[in-house]
């Protein structure tokens, strides 16, 4: 029993700290010197960055950040066996990776909104899952020109898409409350949605 306790422990503290390396940072750091967190929205994730760096650095951060989420998560399902038959230590790895991202140790607990690592741990929990809701992002986000609309609404849709495909229920559970958690990060854009003043796609 302590052993698993262990692992678990073990599974959290490893997935936030890969959670907590912020490749837009990094990134945006290398470029230009500056630091993101000043920078437009001040979120570290890909759309902050792409007021700085560009369509280009836009999608390999998004990328990056959505392997930076399935990573963790791969490898609490290669080799971690605690609670293997629901799920535990791949949902304990996702629900860490999304906070180290979004509350990053390293960034005095700042980051981004955590939608690019959010979607890349469902695409490691259940692949059909993941590229359904990449889909409907991608095409809510083209069509709307709003990439916070984007991302609420994949993600509000994410537990019922895992329901539907036959997911184990902690699966389930973790996609309901990591929405709640991700809209609730994006209540200055809806805000913002509400005003009509939100940023557009260009």
């Amino acid at each position: 029993m302590i052993i698993k306790i262990l692992e678990l422990i073990l599974t959290a503290v490893v997935s936030y700290l890969i959670g907590s390396i912020s490749t837009g940072y990094l990134i945006v750091k290398s470029k230009t010197g500056e630091d993101i967190r000043t920078i437009g929205s001040g979120s570290t994730g890909a759309t902050n960055v792409k007021r700085v760096l560009g369509k280009k650095w836009f999608f390999i951060v998004l990328l990056l950040d959505a392997f930076k989420g399935a990573f963790p998560v791969i490898l609490a399902k290669l080799f971690i066996s605690t609670g293997a038959g629901l799920g535990l230590a791949p949902v304990v790895a996702s629900i860490f990776v999304i906070i180290g991202h979004s509350k990053s140790v390293f960034l005095n607990f700042k980051g981004g909104k955590s939608v690019a690592s959010g979607v890349g741990t469902i695409l490691a929990l259940n692949w059909i899952a993941g590229l359904i809701i990449a889909v409907i992002w991608g095409t809510i986000t083209y069509t709307t020109k709003y990439v916070s609309v984007g991302s609420i609404i994949a993600l509000a849709l994410s537990p019922f898409i895992m329901y539907f495909l036959g997911s184990p229920i902690a699966y389930i559970c973790y996609c309901a409350l990591g929405a709640i958690y991700i809209i609730y990060l994006h209540r200055e854009n809806i805000k913002r949605l509400k005003d009509g003043c939100e940023n557009k796609v260009r």
